[in-house]
């Protein structure tokens, strides 16, 4: 965080202030360990703070410190925008545009507090009063991290957020796996660990959670998974039918594109998870080396992310967005060879 940023939080946060800290749509475990990392660091400073997400969140981060006190907008609206309409202060993390948010941007939009931004996505809207973003970053929860020394209260750190930050890095890494773990995300990761982040234990909580109607719909992906070698190229699909002959839950399909991606000869995967409920067809992509999903994304699919993980949507049927996909491949069959 650079030195004008820094010192226009410090203005910001020299009195008390109300706050209210607000993640990203459909809310994953690096939106979720963030601001609740965050929401403890701010309470620290003698701050009073409310983190409230867009909608529910799977079921293997509801163990993590704080999240008792979490706010759903789509289930307690009104609470929500009271909650809005009274803070100071607004931190937005783990996205850069307010049309991330789904049914509460217009209730941002119309709010007259001071926005601060932390994330780590390409291409930040410019609506915050303060802005920390570095796309290089491993995720928003090492943010916060950098954050909080950049305002020389990295003493403030506690084992309640320092589970949190570690969640959110581990989940946003892919268990430190992904181009984006540099060795300062290590180094951050340690320093989390010795302030009383049990690795070993966050992982079991996230990774060894599985039900049995999950793991048979990984079955099914799997089954679903298409192969396009000439392209360099996998991609799954699950239709709304799939879905609820195995009880979906939110978070079950969490880490399938992953699969397609590791494939040999794979630098291009997508899956492509069919909502009735939203009417359209929500995808992930992910990409190894230099192929851009966050462009793919942006040019073809209303969405975004980084280089090489991005989601966007499409409103046409299932069937219909694979065969534009399948259309749109070749346009890019040079920058998939050079890739692998």
């Amino acid at each position: 965080m650079n030195k004008e940023t820094t010192q226009i939080v410090k203005e910001l946060l020299a009195s008390p202030q109300k706050i209210v800290i607000v993640g990203h749509k459909n809310p994953d475990g690096d939106a979720v360990g963030s601001c609740l990392g965050l929401s403890f660091f701010l309470k620290s400073l003698g701050h009073s703070t409310t983190v409230i997400m867009p909608n529910d969140f799977p079921d293997f981060l509801k163990w993590l410190p704080g999240v008792d006190d979490i706010i759903i907008h789509e289930r307690e609206t009104n609470k929500s925008i009271a909650q809005i309409k009274d803070a100071d202060i607004i931190f937005t993390l783990d996205f850069n545009s307010l049309d991330r948010i789904g049914e509460m941007q217009n209730v941002l939009e119309e709010s007259t507090s001071k926005f601060v931004m932390i994330d780590h996505h390409q291409q930040p809207a410019d609506y915050a009063v303060a802005t920390y973003s570095d796309v290089k970053m491993s995720s928003t929860s090492e943010m916060v991290f950098h954050f909080m020394d950049a305002l020389d209260q990295s003493e403030k750190l506690t084992k309640e957020i320092a589970v949190n930050l570690y969640t959110g890095i581990m989940t946003d890494t892919g268990s430190f796996r992904f181009s984006s773990t540099s060795p300062t995300t290590h180094r951050v990761a340690a320093k989390l660990i010795e302030a009383g982040a049990e690795s070993a234990l966050i992982n079991q909580n996230v990774y060894d959670t599985n039900s049995p109607e999950r793991m048979k719909l990984l079955g099914v992906a799997l089954n679903n998974l298409v192969i396009l070698p000439e392209l360099h190229t996998a991609y799954i699909t699950m239709t709304q039918k799939e879905l609820d002959d195995h009880n979906f839950k939110k978070g079950d399909t969490e880490g399938f594109v992953n699969y397609a991606l590791s494939v040999k000869g794979i630098v291009f995967a997508a899956i492509f998870i069919e909502n009735k409920q939203e009417s359209i067809v929500k995808i992930s992509f992910r990409s190894k080396d230099n192929f851009s999903v966050n462009d793919f994304a942006r040019n073809h699919y209303s969405g975004g992310g980084h280089i090489n993980a991005a989601g966007g949507k499409s409103s046409q049927s299932l069937n219909k967005t694979i065969s534009e996909f399948i259309s749109i491949l070749p346009r890019y069959k040079n920058e998939l060879t050079y890739a692998s």
